[in-house]
Parts: structure tokens; sequence; C-alpha cells
């Protein structure tokens, strides 16, 4: 019976500590998605109800004689918790990832900052 009662207890300790999933207070709807996907290469895009939005293009790109590799450039913005408009806009090659982020102050006088 002590087995059972432990078992019990320590079950619900772990639901009682799994995450709980909260609803968003207005559900986020897809508003444009688009694709395209070939052997030379692919892009996307869509944009999100909330302000969220990506576009990244991925072209086929000839390193060296012997090595071909994808080049990708795009974007990617969302409206972060504190209100502000995050904007990165980023190239991935042969250098590696490189990012440069843009902070928006909506209603700030438009306001803008690079980083």
């Amino acid at each position: 019976m002590q087995k059972f009662l432990l078992v019990a207890l320590a079950l619900a300790a772990v639901v009682a500590a799994a995450p709980q999933q909260q609803q968003p207070e207005h559900p986020v709807y897809i508003l444009k998605q688009d694709s395209d996907v070939n052997p030379e290469g692919y892009n996307f895009d869509f944009e999100t109800s909330d302000g969220t939005s990506r576009q990244e293009k991925g072209t086929l790109k000839q390193i060296s004689e012997d090595h071909k590799a994808i080049e990708v450039t795009g974007s990617y913005k969302y409206v972060g918790t504190d209100g502000l408009v995050y904007t990165v806009t980023f190239i991935a090659d042969e250098h590696g990832f490189q990012p440069q982020e843009h902070v928006e102050h909506p209603g700030a006088d438009q306001q803008q900052y690079q980083q």
C-alpha cells in the first residue's frame, strides 16, 4: 500500500510540475505563405497576424572547383514582449552566419535604432 501511495504522489508531483499550456489572448493567423524549392536553391516567405514575418532565399553557389554550397540570405521580424519591433537581416555563406539587427520603437515618432 505504501508503494502505491508513493507512486501516486510521485505521479501527482510530475503532473503538477509539467508546463501549463497558456492560450494566447488572440489567435495568430497566417496571412501569407509562399515557397519554391528547386535543385538550384529555394525561397520562402510568410507573414502572420501578430506581426511576425520571414523571408529567405537559398542559392546554390560554386565555392571552389570541387565544392558547391547553398548561400542563404533573408530576414525575419517580430514584435517583442517589450512592444519593440525587431528585424534581423542575415547572410549565411562560406564566411558563416552574419546577422544585422534593427530595433524599431513604434509610436515614438518612428525613432529607429541600429545595433
